[in-house]
């Protein structure tokens, strides 16, 4: 690499820990103590009455789907017309290690369903979760059917006895009870380490490669830098909500065998009968495509659609694939349960 080149990249490095990700404006109607609920402004009239709500993973941070204003899940929908909530689930502290999916899906999650649904006047919602919060929207709708209008997921973890990722097979058989018991609450440190574990050469010297090779493209190295600040920007994650992530969905595998309970009820998946749509990625590397598909086979619904598209896990969300071709498809999909529908 030339001097010139190096200073370039050295001025990359400086600018990254500033790099602006998450622009798009929205209204904070709920501050807690790590927790908010982002109500994002309209970009046109608003034209579906039914609001969408985002329950976003425990796993990395939200702003994935508003990485850039070209790239952004929440701007796209927004110029569709949709109403669009966000759930913020910030970084667990001490406090929270003993937080359980109990507390994450039946009190958080329900307390900001009511909020959406008290703000919009509408009895029931749309619902989308994002990998493991596809999961969590999965136990919600479980459990609160009657809130729920329509269920639309983005690859959920649902049977992990097909998940074939690294990832997949790293769960099944960690020491989760040692690694809880010595760390408490998961650090970012170690979530960063399994991500890196999946390819180790893409994520550990080739894409760098790619970034050198680069330096001259301005579009190219901003999302390169903004990818980099999502995934280095990994939150703590409460110590017993991972042990049941663990335990019970990897490697026990309850969810899909109806066996599973929180806060003492069956997440029952046959209760499931509002629409369903489930997205997944064909080249995912983090939750296998025949991970999620049996959903559709689970669920009492009988307007269920299942959209297998040609990307990755992220690019399900943050690129210019899901821009040109996922996100109308979607929003299609929407309107049609989201429009001339109106609750009372």
């Amino acid at each position: 690499m030339s001097s010139q080149g190096a200073m370039q990249a050295a001025e990359y490095a400086k600018a990254l820990g500033s790099l602006e990700v998450g622009s798009t404006p929205a209204d904070v109607v709920y501050q807690g103590r790590k927790l908010r609920l982002l109500h994002y402004k309209p970009m046109v009239e608003k034209t579906h009455p039914v609001p969408l709500l985002v329950v976003y993973a425990l796993i990395n941070k939200y702003y994935v789907l508003d990485l850039q204003p070209d790239r952004s899940w929440v701007r796209n929908l927004l110029k569709q017309g949709f109403d669009i909530y966000l759930i913020d689930w910030g970084s667990a502290e001490p406090i929270d290690r003993y937080l359980t999916f109990d507390d994450y899906v039946n009190r958080y999650t329900d307390r900001f369903v009511d909020t959406v649904r008290d703000a919009s006047g509408q009895e029931r919602i749309t619902l989308h979760g994002y990998c493991m919060g596809g999961t969590m929207s999965v136990m919600y709708a479980a459990l609160h059917a009657e809130k729920v209008k329509n269920l639309y997921v983005t690859a959920p973890v649902i049977d992990t006895e097909k998940d074939l990722t690294v990832l997949g097979n790293l769960s099944k058989h960690i020491d989760v009870d040692l690694l809880i018991d010595n760390y408490g609450n998961i650090p970012p440190e170690f979530m960063y380490l399994c991500f890196t574990v999946l390819k180790p050469f893409k994520q550990g010297v080739n894409k760098y490669i790619e970034f050198l090779k680069h330096l001259d493209d301005k579009s190219f190295i901003e999302n390169f830098m903004r990818v980099e600040k999502w995934l280095y920007d990994t939150p703590a994650i409460a110590g017993e909500t991972f042990r049941q992530w663990i335990r019970d969905i990897y490697q026990k595998n309850l969810l899909v065998k109806n066996r599973m309970h929180i806060g003492g009820k069956l997440v029952d998946l046959s209760r499931i009968d509002m629409p369903l749509l489930n997205v997944v990625a064909a080249d995912d590397h983090l939750v296998s495509p025949e991970c999620s598909i049996p959903l559709n086979y689970h669920v009492s619904s009988e307007d269920k659609t299942l959209k297998t598209y040609d990307t990755g896990h992220i690019g399900l969300l943050a690129s210019s694939y899901s821009q040109k071709h996922i996100l109308p498809e979607i929003g299609a999909w929407l309107k049609e349960r989201s429009y001339n529908h109106v609750e009372k």
